[in-house]
Formats: structure tokens, sequence, C-alpha cells
């Protein structure tokens, strides 16, 4: 039995910037994109998508605009082949918590292949743990994938450390993959410090497509309900592509949340 925790906050909601990416490429607009998501009513960040930007400005940038660092991305490569400069970095952004963004180049049709990176995700995670931060993984359908008569997603989780490795659920991947984004959120109670929420909606064509909070079929007062019960501490908001603006579709989101999803 799980102890509910108290309502999600408006202060765990963050902003993924990869959303904004385009408007994140030099310090000048960072710092104009991070007043613009605090103007909406965030007061976090994830950082990924970001321009070459030393640590320290970008920490300073943050400051100034009143957001908080809660996690980021980092090079999938590095994080499991040199996980001490992931280590350094997030020492320089103050921020305890990253995921491994995306398994490029990894055939999870061969088993060694997937034997590796589940080692290299376990090892690297433990090394943040010694650091005192913690490694994520995010998935994508991808991971969907049978392995062995389940989702690879499954094997990635069962043959790492709890403690090496936790989950950054994609909202909308989980679905798109076919997988149940509610069971999933419950699989991975104590699991998941952060998760991404994307809507998942429809085109005129009948095409899938990212859409804002509250405008597509996911069911996130159920999911936000699993997670909170699972000691979720971040809710970070993300659309991989937006119809417009993406300052307009975050603040959509923003205010969808705000009025329906919180207490």
């Amino acid at each position: 039995m799980h102890a509910r925790l108290l309502p999600m906050k408006l202060t765990q909601v963050a902003a993924q910037l990869y959303t904004v990416r385009d408007h994140c490429q030099n310090a000048t607009a960072l710092a104009a994109s991070a007043k613009k998501l605090r103007a909406i009513g965030y007061t976090a960040v994830q950082l990924s998508g970001v321009g070459p930007i030393p640590a320290e400005e970008i920490v300073t940038i943050m400051r100034d605009a009143g957001l908080t660092i809660c996690a980021t991305h980092e090079p999938s490569q590095q994080i499991l082949d040199e996980p001490e400069k992931v280590i350094d970095r997030l020492h320089r952004l103050g921020c305890g918590l990253t995921a491994y963004p995306y398994p490029g180049g990894v055939d999870f049709t061969d088993a060694a292949q997937v034997d590796t990176l589940v080692r290299k995700l376990d090892a690297a995670g433990a090394k943040l743990r010694a650091a005192g931060m913690k490694l994520g993984y995010h998935n994508h359908a991808i991971e969907f994938v049978k392995f062995r008569g389940a989702p690879v997603l499954e094997y990635i989780y069962a043959q790492t450390s709890p403690e090496n490795l936790v989950g950054e659920l994609d909202t909308y991947w989980i679905h798109y993959g076919g997988g149940d984004v509610v069971e999933w959120t419950r699989k991975l109670r104590g699991r998941q410090p952060f998760i991404h929420l994307k809507d998942y909606g429809f085109t005129s064509e009948n095409k899938p497509t990212w859409c804002e909070i509250g405008a597509g079929t996911l069911p996130f007062a159920r999911i936000i309900a699993e997670a909170e019960a699972g000691g979720c501490e971040w809710f970070i908001v993300e659309q991989d592509t937006c119809p417009g603006d993406p300052f307009i579709s975050l603040r959509q989101s923003f205010d969808y949340i705000k009025a329906n999803l919180v207490a």
C-alpha cells in the first residue's frame, strides 16, 4: 500500500525547453525565453535543446528569471561512456536529476546490444548516485519493440537497479508505442521522480500528433494521480512540435493544468 501524497502543486510543473529549442540557441534568446516562461507561470524548467551556452551562464539566466533547473537531458553516449562529465555539468548547474534521452544507434533486436546498454546505464547510474544524483531513462515508442516476449522497456527496468536508473516516462510515446500510460506509471511507483506530460491528438488527415495538455486524448487526471502516489516530484510539460508559437502552446497547457489538474 502506498500513501497518497498531497495533490500536485503548480510549483512542481516545469517546462521542457526542448519545446522552445529554436528560441534557446544563445544566451540572449535563452534569457528572453526564460522570462516568457516565468510570465506564463512556470517556476521550473528542464534543460534540453539549448545552444552551447556555459553552464554558469545558464544558471545566472535561470536565477534572474526566477526559474529552477529541475532536470536536464545530457548526450546519450556521454552518459554511457563519460558519466563523470555529466556529473561535472550537473554540479555546475546545481541540478541532481538527468535522463538518458534516446537510444541512438542501439538495435533492440540484438540481445548483445541491449545487454550492453543495460549494463552501461546501470553503471552510469551508480556513479551518479554516488555523487548524490539520479539518472533517468526517457522513452520513445521504439522501446515497445518486443524483446524476449515483452517490450524492451520492461527489460531495461528489470535488468537495472531502481537505485541506479529511474524512469522519465513520456506519456505521448508510451501511448504511441501501444502502452497504457496509467499502468506504466503504476509500474514505476517509487521509481519515477519526473514525468513528461505530453498529449496525444490527431490531425484532420487522421495522423497522430503532439498537442497541448487537455487538447488530446490522454487521461491526465489519472496519470498524475498515479504519478503522485508513486512519489513523482516534477511534472514536465513538453510538446515536440507546436502548431504555431510554442510559447502559446506552453501557456495553453499550463492554463489547462492550473484549471483542471491541481488542487
